[in-house]
């Protein structure tokens, strides 16, 4: 099972390609197959270091069931074990995500990337008791705590990350997004805990944790992963000029949503659709729509996002021009 210090490089996390009419509410069969195993392979050819699935971006709370073993099946059977991949189980009850996890581990996933219940919020207690128990119910299936206090109604609080440690033994890393209290965490967790930073501040976990900083995740990977691997490159040879230069031009891509990713409310509302709006416009992968109900977006923010991913293309290109450029 993948212990913390296993975790290193560009975990792309990935949308769930829809084929058209997947926004209508009654939509059966929603999965674009086809473009989901031309994404995955795209990515390993491209040097993504592991997968990570069916979180926000890839729609797992909007997700029929058929439509979600069609698409976990596809995406594990295109891996084929070449890299780690982490399948989300997120559902609104243990049972589901009992179910799910039995399905993920059987199609052969590594790891799941699992969030809270999504109904009524939970206590520290209740958090650490529903993490204890999936560990013992898989043990062996590596567990990435999705702490998104937002999505889930829920803050983390030092307690839990404490309780887990102690408690759920196949929790082993951590998706966030913020490095306040890092050093404290990995103190309290014993370092059994990978807390894995986004793409854009993987240069500030790096400078506070610099051991413990091998990994990242990027939504933006399905863009086009060469930026995302590039930083995390730089983190990786300890290059504090070049981690400085790369994280600048991710900053610079992603400024035309600066607004949007600032501002919680907004954020929570169009998190979805801001993805798929970009991903689209950086060309690299064809999202399709958006899920129902999640498919309105303000005009102005919809015109951000598909700045953001023009500006994400050019980065791709640049850093293949300079690859092309070093091997001649």
């Amino acid at each position: 099972m993948l212990a913390a210090a296993d975790l290193r490089g560009l975990y792309a996390i990935i949308p769930t390609p829809a084929r058209e009419g997947a926004n209508k509410f009654g939509a059966k069969d929603t999965v674009d197959v086809t473009e989901t195993a031309r994404l995955v392979e795209s990515l390993i050819r491209d040097g993504a270091s592991g997968l990570i699935t069916t979180g926000t971006t890839g729609e797992c709370a909007t997700l029929s069931d058929a439509d979600y073993r069609s698409f976990v099946t596809c995406v594990l059977e295109t891996v084929n074990k070449r890299v780690p991949t982490f399948i989300g189980t997120t559902a609104l009850g243990a049972h589901q995500v009992a179910a799910r996890m039995d399905f993920v581990r059987e199609q052969g996933a590594d790891g799941t990337l699992l969030g809270l219940p999504m109904w009524q919020p939970v206590t520290t207690g209740m958090a650490i008791e529903y993490y204890r128990g999936a560990s013992e119910y898989r043990p062996d299936l590596a567990v990435m705590v999705y702490a998104n206090a937002r999505a889930f109604r829920y803050n983390f609080p030092a307690e839990f990350w404490q309780g887990i440690a102690a408690k759920a033994k196949t929790a082993t890393s951590a998706k966030v997004s913020r490095p306040a209290g890092l050093k404290e965490l990995l103190e309290l967790t014993g370092k059994k805990i990978h807390f894995m930073p986004i793409d854009m501040l993987v240069g500030e976990f790096h400078s506070i944790a610099p051991e413990t900083t091998t990994a990242c995740w990027a939504t933006a990977a399905a863009m086009g992963p060469q930026p995302c691997i590039a930083v995390m490159d730089a983190v990786l040879s300890n290059d504090r000029e070049a981690i400085s230069a790369r994280s600048k031009e991710i900053a610079w891509a992603n400024e035309p949503v600066k607004d949007i990713l600032s501002n919680p409310e907004v954020f929570a509302q169009i998190n979805i659709q801001l993805e798929k709006i970009r991903i689209d416009a950086a060309g690299y992968c064809k999202p399709g729509p958006t899920r129902a109900p999640y498919d309105e977006i303000p005009a102005h923010y919809a015109e951000a996002c598909r700045e953001c991913g023009t500006r994400w293309a050019s980065l791709c290109a640049d850093q293949k021009t300079k690859k092309r450029a070093i091997a001649n």
